[in-house]
């Protein structure tokens, strides 16, 4: 590769990692092509990217971002798997991954938001809701306190309105 490419190659990257809300970087040995192209349409079909990185120049590119920390975990073979919008998912389609692998991928470590974490701090990102079931649990839970407070302000009226109504046979 020729020193202009490189330097185009680790500015794309670098700006990737500059908006990249977490990144992991993963391991992988023993991977025949078939598997490869399976991963590869896996994580771009839940809209997170796989890349495959040579270390000094994943190094380059990291240098100015919160991703800086990640490139200290960079030895042997690696992959960067990145994500933009939802922290969760990226760590839920790896899981899912990783199943399928078995001993051919590890988890060398992440960037969650700025924040280095190990495998086991991934594994528990990947145990908690995604941002579709946060957005759903808060809207249920903004529909409950909506249903409540229309209930608790009708009520009264509708009292009034049997008292008014019962005193009005008992009167005739």
């Amino acid at each position: 590769m020729q020193r202009n490419e490189k330097q185009e190659l680790v500015g794309a990257l670098h700006r990737k990692m500059a908006k990249a809300e977490i990144a992991i970087a993963v391991g992988y040995k023993n991977i025949d092509a078939a598997a490869t192209v399976k991963l590869r349409k896996t994580f771009r079909d839940s809209k997170v990217e796989y890349k495959v990185v040579k270390n000094t120049l994943a190094r380059l590119a990291a240098k100015g971002t919160a991703l800086e920390k990640l490139a200290e975990n960079l030895e042997g073979p690696n992959a960067i798997i990145l994500g933009y919008d939802d922290v969760v998912l990226p760590a839920k389609v790896l899981r899912e991954v990783l199943k399928e692998q078995g001993e051919k991928m590890v988890v060398k470590a992440g960037v969650v938001q700025g924040n280095l974490v190990d495998a086991k701090g991934l594994a528990a990102l990947a145990e908690m809701p995604g941002l579709p079931e946060l957005r759903s649990m808060l809207l249920s839970t903004i529909n409950g306190a909506a249903s409540k407070l229309v209930r608790l302000l009708s009520t009264p009226g509708g009292q009034l309105a049997r008292a008014l109504k019962a005193k009005s046979e008992k009167a005739s």
